[in-house]
């Protein structure tokens, strides 16, 4: 049996580093597969496709959770995505650069369960803080090793 394709997959309709995912996958000619609830203009490139979804609730979602597997990186900030992508086996990291993975998954979910709980309970709780050049700094490099490791552990 044949490994799946490498494959990028990016949660798109919030994502603020489209750009990065396109510079480190045409230097690498990984595919990435944008998925959003609507049309965006894209670079005109053969490594790039697009899927637009419903409106659906979670369709990007579902649609990017059915794609995962072991050899598929997921750009995502939805922490529940990212649980299900990891649970597929993908790579997955956030767009300020920092992995999710099978160990810190669990603590990530926890503490968006409090936050949820506290702003449900009218609690005035910040946001995350603003995205930032570490953060675009952060996520290109986290992207160029994750599929540096993908690459390394299967034929692309």
């Amino acid at each position: 049996m044949t490994a799946p394709a490498l494959s990028i997959l990016v949660d798109a309709d919030a994502c603020p580093v489209k750009e990065e995912v396109y510079k480190v996958a045409f230097r690498h000619k990984a595919p990435v597969a944008i998925v959003a609830n609507s049309y965006m203009r894209l670079p005109n490139h053969p490594l790039i496709s697009q899927t637009v979804v419903s409106d659906g609730f979670d369709a990007a979602d579902d649609y990017i959770a059915e794609q995962a597997h072991k050899r598929s990186i997921v750009i995502t900030a939805d922490i529940l995505l990212a649980d299900r992508c990891i649970k597929a086996g993908a790579t997955v990291i956030s767009p300020n650069g920092k992995p999710f993975t099978r160990d810190s998954i669990g603590g990530a979910i926890a503490t968006r369960a409090i936050m949820a709980d506290l702003r449900g309970g009218g609690d005035a709780v910040g946001g995350p803080p603003p995205f930032s050049k570490a953060d675009r700094s952060r996520f290109l490099s986290a992207l160029d090793e994750a599929l540096v490791r993908l690459k390394q552990n299967g034929s692309c």
